[in-house]
């Protein structure tokens, strides 16, 4: 006889030792604002305060929580299943210990089902991170639950199996339950994630929501929980395996080694060795035979090595590792060459498994010299005897960087963290070779002057600054906890960096310092010290855009023009580069009486010394744009600023559009009208709009609603450049090669590639990011014929890997990308504008576009870059390397699409936009007399 189903959502929660979580998790079921909703607590089986907290709560919530009692201690799972027996919800979500429901949970999740009629509804989960004061959800989740969605086959969303997603955040149909005979494994520690599986296997239905459900999930002790979870994981694995889902079981296993494992490895610098060797000695079995290539060809090369050393129970090694994976690039180990690559060890290398699992050549430490190379400096004894601390350490130092062995020589540096204050030095006691590694051994004294002290400075650090021959270097100290637990004076930061405090040398000394710290500590200075903060806060508000946008409205830009003056601007201020750069050189050649004026982002480098330089968004560049006569840029001044009555604008434009740009892109047509009236207000602006073909017209013109007769078709200044540099190449020949080349040591003999992929629409705010192609396989296959240049959109900075010397150079940071263009041999881009202006030199140019159509999908094109593209479109990278190998063979077959492409894109662009820009502007005026005259 079936249950009656008297709630819609019932929600188990397991009463434990933690009583105020009990609580908290009680609550937020009555919280909801779905009100058919019952809780479900099951006492602990003991007596104690839980039992009495979860009477308490069915007490004062009869008709809502449901006390379940044990008849002795229970395991969670077995209490659970307990839950799932008295549930009369026809939904039923279990909760664990702490776990807090958001609001509106159970109802995202009874919509979702009752709508789709499915079985099992999953959303969104979080948990605390390790300090307990913040949480997130795991990476992956994201895409999992990107929109509401039916899951029919688990292939269309294998992380629900393959990943710990249903451990939290999902309700089960009861009925489902019940036929299923679905229960906790009580013979699990973890058997939710046994239980989660084995629903979504067995699930009718499985609809996913994008709703977060659940908060506040515990953060796992990994070093002491990782047997159990391997336990669960290996139960799992045999699941799938025994039903014939191999794929699921093989995603599952790297799933454990990304989430689980390799986290626990990197908690081994806050664990004490024997914490560590338990943690490898439980792991360790449950990895053998799992840690090969095969399974770890996902894993960077530090990774791989970490994994390879659990499995063989090297709980030091595995140290060794974490410390690598939490200092990237750092040298940890001995490091051997053989055959042209490098080790991680030398030991095992006869067997060609260990030796690939082993191998950590792509890290291109072989290239890096001693005083650039990072090197673990770790803390391995420390005692204090009075205000004297003797402290010894370890160098990891491989061979290959002192080959010949030279004389070491070294000191510690030590200062206040942070700070630019200097401090003082030791000399080291003792320092020789030892192996793969230096040895050390030093005398601090814990005391110090006033002078040194300060009135602030408690904590110092210490650094050793090593010398080899005619090489130095400077290395932080590391340690573990447990190095310095005895150890009054020393303490190990959360990130393991060693620091000290240091102690008044003298009683006078403490005594002044004791005074000066009561003189800036009492009453009057505190409330001095808030005062001086509240001003502060203050100044900084001032300071702010929203009262300088204000102040330029209402008064700056209303002051009279200051006639001839003009306000470069190119890529808000990044760099001195573009259309701008090449119409400031057109008036600097002819000798033009104009104040000209740049504004820069950060930094004043590379900027013209033949301009006036302010800071954007200063009060000086608020004062320039408002007295300027013209206004120049390629992207557009701060839209919040109002143009001046007087002031004639030039938007010269940053390149023509492949995908789709201003109230054509989808995100602007979903906006509120305020929005779109801002960006329209920002675009009315321009008084003169430059184009380079009609296709620039019927896209970019019209897209921004810019009328006729603003647009100058003359093509873009910044290509007169490559203009000049096709005709020269015509006349004489490639060679020699421009003067970039020898800046950048690249050889005549050597091809240069240029790649420059685009800005794919995400606020990277200019964080390094991992770049669609592999730079370091094209140096490997390309690096003895071939130079790669790699130039990342200015919105985005690259991470690059160590590729051999000559073979890789980022030019992200230079200027003026014109030069780079006119450089390169080859140009490898995907959808970047770049592609416009490189076709113009009549060279070769490669798509590499692995995203084409989700690139497609979510902005939209002007046209059919496979059908039209002045070059070979490619969607895989071996398509690439293959493409490049053979492009002497095939790149005649591109050379007729190649001009059309240009022809069409590129009409205006003759090679006299700069000068037609400036006779446009400035007529007559400011002694231009060449007007009319040639480029």
């Amino acid at each position: 006889m079936s249950k009656p189903e008297l709630h819609d959502v019932s929600c188990v929660v397991v009463a434990r030792s933690d009583v105020d979580a009990l609580e908290q998790s009680v609550r937020s079921v009555l919280d909801q604002t779905m009100g058919n909703v019952e809780a479900v607590v099951v006492d602990p089986g003991t007596d104690g305060p839980a039992r009495d907290a979860a009477r308490a709560l069915a007490a004062d919530q009869p008709h809502r929580v449901r006390l379940v009692r044990a008849r002795g201690a229970l395991s969670v799972a077995a209490a659970r299943n307990l839950g799932l027996d008295a549930a009369r919800g026809r939904y039923v979500v279990v909760l664990g210990e702490g776990e807090l429901l958001e609001r509106h949970a159970c109802r995202n999740l009874f919509d979702a089902a009752r709508s789709t009629g499915a079985d099992l509804v999953a959303g969104r989960w979080t948990r605390l991170t390790g300090s307990g004061k913040k949480e997130r959800g795991p990476g992956w989740q994201a895409p999992l639950h990107a929109r509401t969605r039916g899951v029919e086959n688990l292939a269309d969303a294998p992380e629900l199996v393959a990943r710990d997603s249903l451990t939290a955040g999902f309700c089960v149909r009861r009925e489902f339950i019940d036929a299923a005979r679905l229960r906790y494994a009580e013979d699990l520690d973890h058997s939710e994630v046994l239980f989660g599986v084995e629903a979504a296997l067995g699930a009718r239905g499985i609809t996913l929501v994008p709703n977060l459900i659940t908060t506040h999930r515990a953060a796992p002790d990994l070093a002491r929980e990782i047997l159990a979870l391997a336990v669960a994981n290996g139960r799992v694995a045999g699941l799938l395996v025994s039903l014939g889902r191999l794929d699921l079981a093989d995603r599952r296993e790297r799933a454990f080694l990304t989430d689980h494992v390799l986290p626990c490895a990197r908690t081994f610098p806050q664990l004490t060795a024997e914490e560590r060797r338990r943690a490898t000695a439980d792991l360790a079995p449950h990895l053998e035979g799992r840690a090969d290539a095969r399974a770890l060809d996902a894993l960077d090369p530090v990774e791989r090595v970490c994994v390879r050393l659990l499995a063989e129970g090297d709980a030091e090694g595995v140290l060794a590792a974490a410390y690598a994976l939490a200092r990237p690039g750092t040298v940890v180990s001995e490091l051997t060459e053989r055959d042209g690559k490098v080790y991680w060890r030398a030991d095992g290398l006869e067997d060609p498994r260990v030796r690939d699992l082993l191998d950590v050549t792509e890290l291109g430490h072989q290239y890096r010299q001693l005083s650039d190379v990072r090197l673990l400096n770790r803390l391995t004894g420390c005692v204090v005897d009075g205000g004297r601390a003797v402290l010894e350490g370890r160098l990891a130092l491989p061979g290959g960087l002192v080959p010949n062995r030279p004389p070491l020589t070294a000191r510690l540096d030590v200062r206040p963290p942070g700070t630019g204050r200097r401090g003082f030095r030791v000399p080291v006691d003792e320092v020789h070779y030892d192996g793969h590694a230096v040895v050390w051994r030093a005398t601090v004294g814990l005391t110090a002057g006033l002078r040194d002290l300060g009135v602030r400075d408690r904590t110092w650090e210490a650094r050793l600054h090593l010398g080899a021959g005619d090489q130095e270097l400077t290395s932080d100290l590391v340690a573990e906890p447990e190095t310095v637990r005895h150890a009054p004076g020393i303490d190990v930061t959360g990130a393991n960096k060693v620091s000290l405090r240091l102690a008044p040398r003298h009683r006078a000394t403490g005594t002044l310092r004791a005074a000066l710290h009561y003189v800036t500590h009492f009453r009057p200075a505190r409330k001095l010290r808030l005062r001086l903060r509240a001003l502060r806060k203050r100044w900084d508000r001032l300071n702010g855009k929203v009262v300088k946008q204000r102040v330029y409205r209402r008064a700056l830009r209303r002051l009279p023009v200051r006639k001839g003056s003009v306000v470069f601007e190119s890529h808000m201020g990044r760099c001195y580069g573009d259309s701008p750069r090449a119409v400031h050189q057109e008036i600097l050649d002819r000798g033009l009486r104009l104040r000209c004026t740049w504004a820069y982002a950060d930094s004043t480098d590379g900027f013209p010394d033949t301009a006036a330089l302010v800071r954007r968004w200063s009060w000086r560049y608020l004062w320039a744009l408002g007295r300027a006569e013209f206004w120049i840029d390629n992207q557009g001044f701060p839209h919040g600023l109002t143009k001046p009555r007087r002031t004639t604008y030039l938007q010269t434009w940053h390149g023509s559009a492949y995908k789709r740009m201003g109230f054509d892109e989808a995100r602007v047509k979903t906006q509120n009208a305020p929005q779109r009236e801002w960006l329209q207000r920002a675009v009315d602006r321009f008084d003169h709009f430059l184009v380079r073909s009609e296709h620039d017209v019927h896209t970019l013109a019209r897209a921004y609603g810019i009328p006729e007769e603003r647009l100058l078709r003359c093509g873009y200044p910044r290509n007169d450049r490559l203009i000049a540099a096709r005709a020269a190449d015509e006349a004489s020949g490639r060679f020699p090669r421009p003067a970039a080349a020898a800046a950048l040591g690249i050889p005549d003999h050597k091809t240069v590639v240029l790649y420059a992929p685009t800005f794919r629409g995400l606020p990277k705010n200019n964080k390094a990011v991992r770049l669609p192609l592999d730079v370091r396989r094209f140096a490997d296959r390309f690096g003895d014929t071939h130079v790669l240049l790699v130039r990342a959109h200015y919105m985005e900075a690259a991470s690059l890997p160590v590729c051999p010397p000559g073979t890789v150079v980022d030019v992200s940071a230079h200027h003026d990308v014109s030069e780079l263009l006119c450089l390169a041999d080859v140009l490898v881009t995907d959808y970047s504008s770049i592609m416009f202006d490189f076709a113009l030199l009549d060279r070769p140019l490669v798509h590499f576009a692995p995203d084409l159509d989700a690139y497609l999908a979510e902005r939209g094109s002007y046209f059919d870059l496979r059908e039209d593209a002045g070059g070979p479109v490619v969607e895989t990278e071996e398509e690439l390397l293959r493409v490049l190998g053979t492009l002497k063979q095939t790149d005649g077959a591109w050379a007729e699409a190649r001009r059309a492409f240009a022809g069409r894109f590129g009409a205006y662009d003759q090679g006299r936009a700069a000068a037609e820009v400036v006779d446009t502007l400035f007529g007559e005026r400011f002694g231009n007399t060449e007007k009319g005259s040639g480029a």
